[in-house]
């Protein structure tokens, strides 16, 4: 799994979403987008990503598509309406990118600038194909890279977590959101 941050101007979400499925269908990863300001840190996105995988693996996913997969656990929520609060919308926002290659896929960029003799086996690495996502990610006019912070309140209240959870726990914000992901789990 790889992490891109910035910001990102979104105009048209339809055409932004568009280009984001884009480059992940060309490079065979999985690309989310989500409003920085919901993300904890990388920690909630890999639980997310284990938890969506491990979803899939047993046959209990709930979205057909791994993204939304991923998003639901993120945001500790079944619903898919309510977990598109942490996507992206337009307007010029934080965004936190996840990108995770896909099992057995293919980057269609690679072999398409190569013929099948010059394809070699590192184009078709995981690792290879998820920088090669996060460089086209990159090269979008609109993205502006940099560190963006989540929102203490604004996390606070997405997930529910008052003043008295808080006192109540040897740990911090980060460990509670966790908990709602891994939780989603449990809930089903």
């Amino acid at each position: 799994m790889r992490r891109l941050t910035g910001t990102e101007t979104v105009t048209d979400l339809d055409d932004y979403l568009t280009t984001v499925d884009a480059v992940g269908d060309e490079t065979g990863c999985t690309v989310q987008v989500f409003d920085a300001r919901y993300v904890i840190d990388e920690t909630h996105l890999r639980r997310a990503l284990t938890f969506a995988d491990r979803a899939f693996t047993r046959g209990e996913n709930v979205a057909r598509d791994r993204g939304v997969e991923i998003l639901l656990y993120a945001a500790g929520r079944r619903q898919i309406d309510r977990a598109l609060e942490m996507g992206v919308s337009e307007g010029t926002l934080p965004v936190v990118a996840l990108v995770a290659a896909d099992e057995g896929a293919v980057d269609e960029t690679a072999t398409a600038e190569t013929t099948a003799d010059e394809t070699t086996t590192a184009d078709r690495e995981p690792d290879a194909r998820e920088r090669r996502a996060v460089d086209r990610l990159r090269e979008r006019s609109s993205f502006d890279p940099g560190t963006v912070a989540p929102e203490r309140d604004r996390v606070r209240a997405f997930f529910g977590v008052t003043d008295r959870e808080l006192a109540a726990t040897d740990g911090d914000l980060a460990a509670l959101v966790h908990e709602r992901v891994a939780l989603l789990d449990v809930q089903k």
